[in-house]
């Protein structure tokens, strides 16, 4: 027995510091560990910028516009990860959008206010192909003047190459004129594309375009292979290397167009989380209350069990991490419930085996025994569920379904492991005066 209250009073003591440190980590001047694992808030609690962009994937066959699509994320993904913005979320959508296209990148930015700047880490990320030079005779477009201009682009043609097989991007130097050159290297798939490229246009000119802007436009002599193509033309070499830069962190595979944009105020934001920190302290008040209420001694060690699956539960979300949304704090919200769900069986199970007359241990492992099955099967079909939600759904859907779903297992832990703790380490009836005390006057029913 004496062991038994000794563990019990070693995970009291865990659960208490666990507790501490989530909340010492939010506070000034924070210990260096606990300040390095903060929460991470999602856009609509922190406040921050979410643009939309329309896809033009109108010159893409219909099989190569899911793996263009999930490219781009990428590139975008990678490009925002530069400017280090914490937990951004790119996410496709497809649809009928009516004139806008039927493929659009939805990006949520935490923390950026600054729609312009928000704006210039997309806007910078370039759009990288390679053109041949068509048959037909340039395009001559006539003003109201009567003023003839040849269209520069009319006269070429896209090919499927372009920055989605750019595998890298080196600046180097002419040896002679030390003009700066972009070198850049294609994948294997890059590679062969761009030698039967130069093959079938041996004498004719292969333009390279940047968002749209010949860059350089070289005669091709012969087959070129090995997959290493140049840029030459009037640059800096500060604008060479900050086009290398640009072409590393990603050239898209097809080009987009920004529709919407929306800010949230970091004041709104706060007020976001304070409205979900508050919801929470209620519900966790309101069931601490009923379970003391109806249960009486147990019921209040289940409470202490659910203040550290609480702590548990944070100091996971904190250290994984977990970015946190209004739709995230839902879910764990309802994760409480359900580890409140494992106590009452097994407080109901353990009553119904006092009143067949057995002992107070006998009970108490009979209860949690019969209790376990169901137990596990509601909270087997919770995470389950979770799971769907979190591989099918939205951003929205993904963070409420993460925060559920790990809830539910932290939970099991809680009311299997905690609560049985606690409860085995309470004096019994039949060996103990306090036991008989407890009993006789209500405070175990």
């Amino acid at each position: 027995m004496i062991k038994k209250r000794i563990f019990a009073l070693i995970v009291l003591l865990f659960g208490l510091g666990l507790g501490w440190a989530v909340l010492r980590g939010e506070q000034p001047n924070a210990p260096k560990f606990i300040a390095n694992h903060p929460f991470r808030l999602g856009l609509d609690l922190s406040g921050g910028t979410h643009l939309l962009y329309s896809a033009d994937v109108s010159k893409l066959s219909a099989s190569q516009v899911d793996d263009s699509m999930s490219a781009l994320r990428d590139v975008i993904e990678r490009r925002i990860n530069l400017f280090g913005v914490g937990e951004p979320i790119v996410q496709e959508q497809t649809g009928s959008f009516g004139s806008g296209g039927d493929h659009r990148l939805s990006i949520e930015l935490p923390g950026i206010t600054d729609i312009g700047e928000a704006i210039k880490m997309i806007g910078q990320t370039p759009f990288l192909e390679f053109r041949v030079q068509s048959d037909e005779p340039q395009k001559i477009s006539i003003d109201k003047d009567g003023n003839a201009t040849i269209d520069p682009n009319g006269n070429f043609v896209a090919t499927p190459l372009n920055g989605k097989y750019l595998k890298s991007a080196q600046l180097s130097f002419n040896s002679s004129t030390g003009e700066p050159i972009v070198n850049l290297n294609f994948n294997d798939e890059g590679a062969k594309m761009f030698e039967q490229i130069t093959r079938d246009n041996v004498g004719k000119t292969v333009a390279i375009y940047l968002d749209g802007q010949v860059i350089s436009a070289p005669v091709v002599r012969e087959a070129i292979s090995g997959g290493q193509a140049q840029i030459s033309g009037n640059f800096t070499p500060e604008e060479g290397r900050a086009l290398v830069g640009r072409l590393n962190s990603g050239a898209l595979p097809v080009p987009i167009s920004l529709i919407s944009t929306e800010t949230i105020g970091a004041t709104l934001g706060e007020q976001a989380t304070n409205a979900g920190v508050k919801a929470a302290l209620i519900g966790f008040l309101a069931i601490a209350l009923f379970l003391i209420i109806w249960y009486r001694l147990p019921g209040l060690i289940a409470s202490i069990a659910l203040v550290i699956y609480i702590a548990i539960t944070l100091a996971l979300y904190k250290l994984i991490p977990v970015t946190l949304s209004s739709a995230g704090i839902a879910g764990f919200i309802i994760s409480i419930g359900m580890a409140v769900d494992a106590n009452i069986l097994i407080f109901e199970r353990f009553k119904e085996e006092r009143k067949k007359g057995r002992g107070t241990r006998d009970a108490l492992s009979e209860g949690f025994s019969k209790a376990w099955l169901s137990i596990r099967d509601a909270n087997t079909a919770s995470i389950i569920i979770s799971i769907i939600l979190f591989w099918f759904g939205s951003s929205l859907i993904k963070g409420f379904a993460l925060t559920f779903g790990l809830g539910v297992i932290v939970s099991l832990v809680s009311a299997i492991g905690i609560t049985r703790v606690f409860l085995r380490a309470l004096p019994t009836m039949e060996n103990s005066k306090v036991g008989k005390f407890l009993f006789s006057n209500g405070f175990i029913k």
